[in-house]
């Protein structure tokens, strides 16, 4: 503990670690927040919410999950292969199915758990079968800035909890520079081996770089490998991109038959804490028996299932979403808007999304600048510096408006006036 208690004091002292304040209460795009290091309270204009279509406090979706409650109570208070299996599940999973273009759907309490029991039965084939040996080594390819979801599942994929219960083949797991098709060719044509199980794991937009995954030039690699597997994150793809908010294979104008058509097994995730309103993930496959194999990995039958406030949530705002693609359009529309206002600002911001980087001069914290913003401004946006390069993380939603886009902006531009002092450029 003496170890743990200095670390934590150095961590602090280096103001790494994060602010963290508490919601009271939230109406459209005003949140009332306290920062419980002094019990202050503000009343803040958010750009930093995944609430991407706005759906988190739609009156349908609220009436969905109460009536889920009232029907079932708020846990299922089993795992979903024994007692815990409701009807809504059912329905959710046809719902992501359709939406995905892929017939067979199996849900998960997040996406941590998701990508994990997916790694364990495809690498581990989960149960050992008495009988049956599988001799063929699995290669994972995964993009150096995916998810820490997708990170922790690979970087254990040679001994977690599938590998304990059975005598499964080497995993080897080879990083690809960012979104660089030509490296991922390389380490394909280095590390492939006849025979290999072979699975490419990505984010389809990047969280912290609102940049998209090169999904038709990964394709292209893959048919040459008949038989490979493409897993597509879409935790932040669900809902912002594709004319309906279909996703990267709607954005790219391809549709997951056309993937099989070349030989390539592609997989999608799809998670509900972004465009969903609720909590969630899900894997999706055009194989039962992929599913079933999700069924039985460790992470499913060890672990509770969806509760039905949750599941009836997420099943409203994906009905939602389909009813009402305008707002995908008006996402879009406000995302194109607040990045080009941003850039007629001198702001540097990176990526093509409805998530907007902001990169700072070198010499301006993020968390300062965020700090200022909300105690100024009343302003909120997301500080990032103490997981990936610093950097404001700006997210634009359905419901804001021209107005509170402008005022942002403008709050941005009063602060970095105020805290921003270039360095002096030296004089011959």
């Amino acid at each position: 503990m003496e170890v743990i208690e200095e670390y934590m004091q150095r961590l602090h002292q280096s103001s790494l670690y994060p602010d963290k304040f508490i919601c009271h209460g939230k109406q459209g795009n005003f949140v009332n927040v306290e920062d419980p290091t002094n019990g202050k309270r503000f009343k803040l204009l958010t750009f930093c919410t995944n609430d991407v279509l706005g759906l988190v406090q739609s009156e349908a979706v609220k009436s969905a999950a109460i009536d889920a409650i009232v029907q079932y109570g708020t846990s299922n208070s089993s795992c979903s292969v024994l007692s815990g299996r409701i009807d809504l599940h059912r329905q959710l999973e046809q719902e992501i199915s359709d939406f995905k273009h892929l017939p067979y759907t199996h849900l998960f309490l997040n996406a941590w758990m998701a990508m994990q029991a997916l790694v364990d039965s495809f690498c581990h084939l989960a149960i050992n079968i008495p009988g049956f040996q599988n001799t063929r080594e699995t290669l994972i390819l995964t993009d150096v800035l995916n998810h820490g979801c997708i990170l922790s599942a690979v970087v254990n994929a040679g001994n977690r909890s599938g590998k304990m219960f059975s005598h499964s083949p080497d995993v080897r797991v080879k990083p690809y520079r960012h979104c660089d098709v030509n490296d991922f060719a390389r380490k394909l044509r280095r590390y492939a081996k006849p025979g290999n199980r072979i699975m490419v794991v990505s984010d389809a937009v990047f969280s912290m770089d609102a940049d998209i995954a090169p999904l038709s030039e990964m394709l292209d690699v893959l048919a040459n490998y008949p038989g490979s597997v493409i897993v597509m994150d879409e935790a932040h793809a669900s809902g912002a991109i594709g004319a309906t908010g279909g996703g990267i294979y709607e954005h790219f104008g391809i549709t997951p038959q056309q993937v099989l058509d070349r030989g390539i097994i592609p997989l999608v995730m799809t998670t509900f804490s972004k465009f969903a309103a609720s909590a969630g993930a899900a894997i999706s496959s055009h194989r039962r028996e992929m599913i079933d194999l999700l069924d039985v990995s460790p992470t499913s039958i060890g672990t509770i299932s969806l509760p039905p406030p949750s599941t009836a949530a997420a099943l409203e705002s994906i009905r939602q979403l389909r009813q009402n693609p305008q707002l995908v359009k008006t996402l879009q529309a406000n995302a194109h808007y607040l990045r080009s206002l941003l850039i007629e600002h001198n702001f540097d911001v990176i990526g093509e999304t409805n998530v907007l980087p902001v990169i700072l001069p070198q010499n301006l914290s993020p968390k300062v600048f965020a700090r200022h913003l909300m105690e100024k401004h009343s302003v909120w946006v997301s500080a990032i510096w103490f997981i990936a390069k610093p950097r404001l993380r700006i997210t634009a939603n359905a419901l804001h408006t021209q107005d509170e886009m402008e005022q942002l902006v403008e709050a941005m531009v009063k602060t970095r006036d105020t805290l921003y002092q270039p360095a002096a450029v030296a004089t011959a």
